[in-house]
């Protein structure tokens, strides 16, 4: 059953289409279960995507892209999964008309409550995930590409492709960079 859409908020209709498009052409950064193409869009309904249009979420930082993943695999489990097998890729990626969202401030004056930005809770995330689906639903419909965003969980920045948006050729994988080491990751960076 597809996703019911809300009633847009005029007042985020304004104040999104007072923001001039960005042009994003670079590296990103993503990890998928292993075997699973790393240009695979989705329709996850996370942070950013109410799940009614397809995604491709990327991080602008390795451990960005890590940290998101370790979060979502650790979420809720007593211990960490040690059997998960994800490997980490390194992607181009070519936006020309991104909402640029650089920091906690310019979600804040869209609305978005950042005092819980990124927090465990799943409470935060029902506080939080509807007004940045929001967000993400109507610069899909004002025609962005994507946007690039502060990610909750590394101080870097996230790229996120509206895969209807955006042609084929405007993500490739570059390089697979094997299994990403959980355990070691974890350590080097006291998680």
């Amino acid at each position: 059953m597809a996703p019911v859409r809300r009633r847009r908020d005029n007042t985020l209709i304004d104040a999104i289409e007072a923001h001039r498009p960005a042009r994003f052409e670079g590296t990103v950064w993503r990890v998928v279960r292993e075997g699973r193409s790393p240009i695979d869009c989705a329709r996850s309904g996370g942070r950013w995507d109410d799940g009614t249009f397809d995604v491709l979420y990327t991080a602008a930082e390795r451990d960005g892209a890590v940290a998101e993943m370790f979060f979502h695999l650790g979420r809720g489990q007593p211990v960490f999964p040690s059997q998960v097998r994800y490997e980490l890729h390194e992607l181009s990626v070519a936006l020309e008309r991104a909402l640029r969202l650089v920091d906690l401030a310019a979600l804040a004056a869209l609305g978005l409550d950042t005092a819980k930005y990124g927090q465990l809770s799943y409470e935060a995330r029902n506080d939080e995930y509807p007004r940045s689906q929001d967000i993400a639903e109507v610069a899909h419909f004002l025609e962005f590409d994507g946007l690039i965003v502060p990610n909750a969980r590394w101080a870097c920045s996230n790229v996120i492709l509206f895969c209807d948006r955006v042609p084929p050729t405007a993500m490739e994988a570059v390089h697979n960079h094997g299994l990403v080491d959980w355990a070691g990751w974890a350590k080097r960076h006291n998680r």
